[in-house]
């Protein structure tokens, strides 16, 4: 590293986002960038090796440092010597684990704000989230940055990232420090390794057919690259000095493709590109809910046990309901933020570089499924299966019912027993006040 080169730390480098934001600034030859992530070596893919990021790392313009954020001393040696962090890493949103998310987004941010005040980082620009103003229940429709924290987040992840935005905005002006917080509202691209292939897997698996809610939810979703333009527009913003740094400083901005559209429509415009059919049967929230958390509370019991980390679950289902478009107006005004793709080009990449999940390359079935072999028959499995449709909707009703009776309102075990021996007893009433015959 020579005296000369002025280098930047993206944390979380190898994460979706965050993999284009380096790829930028590379291209844009503004700093020599360190790449910071959980791995202990950088494994590229075959467009990398070949690409600017592996021209960049055998140059000796890009670096890779194997980093936890949550040890400090590990943190410390990979901000050495740099002038610009942009802080994106952070784990996995499906994860609804307060502790693991607490232990990156907020004691890892501590981390990286105390390496950068320590080591007299100039500037540190923080991936936020719009789901810091989201509690889950109220729309939001064309928010700004007034909107305050809720008291209760849909979320682990909400809430831990909100934690970790306001220590950003608090440390701004610390030793010198500059900082501020980027909200980018539900990004999607090439390299997505979560929205389109959910989708698809969903589609191979015949369950895109439905639209949970009514269909006509508002979003604002923004395209990889202006993402990573966003970030590079607030470090500009911070280094250009004077009035423009001054405001620009000590805030958060929402970022979007400023193209609101209805959720449902953006995903249907993504299975149709693939070649899959457009979800049509709309299914109300109030009965997917109840499935939502007996997926949940089924993965905190087997999750250490190797269980996948699920799609469907209560908060997961709250976002795919409501409607949530933000104003990027001050982003506009203050750090010159207008995005360089639109939606409909953005999809179109997006749909291009997803063409191995095209309908027509999906393997071809031959026998039964394995939730068949392992179900077997019976009963059990002619439910699970939908093979038996009228039993498969009573033991759906029931659920419901339990869920609403006994775990929504909160009932403690001494109500909820009661409540069971009740029912019992109606049962048995009019189970003996019948006829013998019937």
């Amino acid at each position: 590293m020579s005296g000369e080169e002025r280098w930047c730390v993206v944390t979380g480098g190898r994460g979706f986002a965050a993999r284009h934001l380096v790829e930028m600034l590379i291209k844009y030859d503004m700093f020599a960038v360190r790449i910071a992530d959980l791995p202990s070596k950088i494994d590229l893919q075959s467009h990398e090796e070949n690409g600017l990021l592996g021209q960049a790392l055998r140059s000796g313009r890009a670096q890779y440092v194997s980093t936890d954020l949550r040890h400090k001393a590990q943190v410390l040696k990979a901000l050495e010597g740099v002038e610009v962090v942009f802080h994106m890493a952070a784990p996995n949103s499906s994860i609804n684990n307060y502790q693991l998310q607490h232990s990156v987004n907020v004691q890892g941010t501590k981390n990286v704000i105390e390496a950068c005040t320590e080591l007299k980082v100039k500037r540190l620009i923080y991936t936020s989230s719009p789901s810091v103003v989201f509690d889950g229940i109220h729309a939001i429709f064309n928010g700004n940055e007034s909107l305050p924290y809720p008291d209760k987040h849909n979320d682990s992840y909400s809430a831990t990232k909100a934690l970790g935005e306001a220590l950003v905005v608090k440390s701004n002006g610390v030793n010198g420090l500059l900082t501020c917080c980027i909200r980018p509202s539900s990004i999607f691209g090439p390299g997505d390794g979560l929205l389109v292939p959910s989708l698809v897997a969903a589609a191979r698996a015949g369950k895109s057919k439905f639209i949970i809610g009514d269909g006509n939810n508002v979003y604002d979703f923004t395209y990889v690259e202006n993402v990573a333009h966003a970030h590079i527009c607030a470090e500009r913003a911070l280094a250009s000095g004077g009035e423009v740094a001054e405001k620009a400083a000590g805030k958060a901005y929402f970022i979007t493709n400023l193209e609101p559209i209805k959720f449902w429509e953006f995903v249907s415009l993504i299975l149709e590109g693939l070649g899959y059919q457009r979800p049509k049967i709309k299914i109300p929230a109030i009965v997917v809910m109840p499935i939502a958390h007996i997926v949940e509370w089924t993965y905190r019991l087997l999750g250490p046990y190797g269980m996948k980390v699920p799609q469907l679950t209560p908060s997961r289902v709250r976002i795919l309901t409501c409607s949530r478009s933000f104003d990027c107006s001050r982003a506009k005004n203050q750090i010159g933020y207008t995005p360089i793709v639109s939606l409909e080009d953005g999809l179109r990449k997006t749909i291009e570089s997803f063409s191995h999940l095209r309908a027509e390359c999906q393997p071809k079935k031959g026998g039964p499924s394995k939730a068949s072999i392992y179900l077997g028959r019976g009963r059990v499995a002619d439910t699970l299966l939908w093979k038996n449709k009228r039993q498969t909707l009573t033991v759906l009703l029931v659920m419901v019912a339990i869920y609403y009776n006994f775990i929504a309102r909160g009932a403690t075990i001494l109500t909820t027993v009661s409540k069971l021996l009740l029912f019992l007893l109606i049962f048995l009433f009019i189970h003996g006040s019948l006829p013998n015959k019937m």
